[in-house]
């Protein structure tokens, strides 16, 4: 009978010790924040256009090309099931383009996607290098970007090389 009260005592100071030391509600993580509930997610995609052998305003001799401004670049998203979503923008003057798509690339993975430059962004510079012409670059993940109200997933497309169709004519 003793070691019954030890035991029942024993148990009964662990049940006090537990309520004591848990947080709030008995939660054993305690509390974590909710998170918003309007929070939108949204995608963009980052990349650069250059020129190969030319040296243009800007020219990095390691890479022997020069970024191509203003050139356009395009999102283009396709399922099977026929969704498409197409998203324009152009190059900065170092050759630098953020596409950003807002809540209707949402249904869209990232494997759906490919980024393009389609027309040739200028007119010394006209032959597709990388990738090939028509053949638009996947998208690579590389990091969450918090922004206001929302949550941004930053791919990159990497880099769009042109050249010259006759190499003398830079």
């Amino acid at each position: 009978m003793a070691c019954l009260a030890r035991r029942l005592a024993v148990c009964l100071s662990l049940a006090v010790l537990a309520v004591v030391c848990l947080p709030s509600r008995g939660e054993a993580m305690g509390r974590l924040p909710q998170p918003p509930p309007d929070l939108n997610f949204t995608i963009s995609v980052e990349g650069v256009v250059w020129c190969k052998s030319c040296r243009y305003a800007g020219y990095v001799r390691a890479m022997d090309a020069s970024p191509l401004p203003n050139a356009a670049a395009l999102l283009r998203c396709r399922r099977d099931d026929g969704r498409a979503l197409s998203v324009w923008n152009a190059t900065d003057a170092d050759g630098y383009f953020l596409i950003q798509a807002d809540w209707e690339s949402a249904p869209f993975k990232s494997k759906d996607c490919k980024v393009h430059v389609p027309r040739p962004p200028a007119s010394g510079c006209a032959a597709a290098v990388r990738p090939a012409a028509r053949k638009g670059a996947p998208l690579k993940f590389r990091r969450f970007v918090p922004l206001p109200d929302q949550l941004q997933a930053r791919y990159s497309a990497g880099n769009f090389t042109f050249a010259p169709e006759e190499p003398a004519k830079c």
